[in-house]
């Protein structure tokens, strides 16, 4: 089969490899009918995740059809239509037991990170039982490939961690992909205001579609100090960091009301300078976290109902062969006014 191989810091090809066997009877082979990038992707290639070792094919992402099951699997047969689900879960660790599927003794985020992913024509989903969703019938494909990662992060790191209220200021850093799952599942809990803070005014454009009450674009003058200004001085309740650098943490940490949650959602490749001096009197929290992907079921609900609409993410469209391509558009974001890509084999 053909897949997307990672051969070291900014190196990638598309190139011939093994087709995956069933390794365990709690394995399930899905052939790939769509998958995309991720910011994640993005840090792989920059060499800030070194868990990702060259030979490892990338991704983690994606829907597609069940082609072969282990022996213990019961849930699953062959043709069904599945969703990867980005965290792979045994589901009877004590961490699985506590819904923290992230840190599964026996998975986590393993796909395109330690196993072979998703950016392929099929792949491997070990404890299938626990780390698949079967697709109801009717359901947009491409929509539910945003609930592999990005939807379930933005919702979970993001607004339940940063305790979104009725009533709340947010404020998000980053009008990626990420931020804007944040964006639109902020909206579940009718904060007041929505602010959303980017360089690229193309994605802050989007960011108002999406129903951003305020956008402040980087650049444009002190971040910091505009929202303010558009808090009467006061901060933001909720802070959501949706990159992954210090520039942006430390916007963040510097726009804080008192009693206020900062939510970390960004992969960060390099330390931040965290300002404990002045955020100690402020009587603020900080979370942090890898997504466990345990608001996916409450999430396909609210798709398909039409409470919620990820298609909207989505710019370009690619077939999978022509996946070299989509990460050159998908790495220049600003220039192609690209936010998520699809892959279509």
């Amino acid at each position: 089969m053909k897949a997307l191989v990672y051969k070291g810091p900014a190196q990638k090809a598309w190139e011939e490899i093994a087709d995956p066997v069933l390794e365990a009877p709690t394995d399930v082979i899905v052939r790939i009918t769509h998958t995309t990038i991720c910011g994640t992707d993005l840090h792989i290639l920059k060499g800030d995740v070194p868990t990702v070792t060259p030979g490892r094919v990338l991704g983690h992402e994606g829907v597609g059809v069940v082609e072969e099951v282990g022996a213990a699997v019961r849930n699953f047969k062959r043709g069904d239509p599945v969703l990867i689900s980005c965290i792979t879960a045994c589901g009877s660790c004590p961490n699985c037991k506590r819904q923290m599927y992230a840190h599964c003794e026996n998975g986590g985020w393993i796909l395109g990170n330690t196993i072979n992913g998703t950016q392929s024509e099929r792949v491997r989903i070990p404890h299938a039982e626990h780390s698949l969703y079967r697709i109801p019938s009717g359901a947009n494909e491409e929509a539910l490939v945003m609930l592999s990662d990005i939807l379930p992060t933005g919702f979970e790191i993001g607004v339940l961690y940063g305790q979104v209220k009725p009533g709340d200021t947010v404020a998000i850093v980053g009008a990626g992909p990420v931020g804007m799952a944040a964006l639109l599942t902020a909206q579940f809990y009718s904060p007041a205001r929505l602010i959303m803070i980017d360089m690229d005014a193309n994605r802050l454009e989007v960011a108002k579609k999406f129903g951003a009450t305020d956008v402040i674009r980087v650049g444009d003058g002190d971040a910091v100090q505009k929202v303010k200004a558009l808090t009467d001085g006061l901060g933001v309740d909720v802070a959501i960091e949706a990159v992954g650098i210090p520039a942006t943490f430390d916007i963040c940490q510097s726009i804080l009301a008192p009693g206020a949650r900062l939510a970390n959602v960004g992969v960060h490749g390099k330390s931040v300078e965290l300002h404990l001096e002045n955020l100690w009197i402020q009587n603020v929290s900080i979370s942090t976290g890898l997504v466990n992907t345990n608001t996916t079921p409450l999430l396909l609900k609210t798709v398909q109902s039409g409470s919620i609409d990820p298609t909207r993410l989505i710019t370009h469209r690619f077939p999978l062969a022509k996946i070299e391509e989509a990460y050159e558009v998908f790495g220049n974001a600003a220039r192609e006014k690209a936010l998520k890509v699809i892959l279509s084999a």
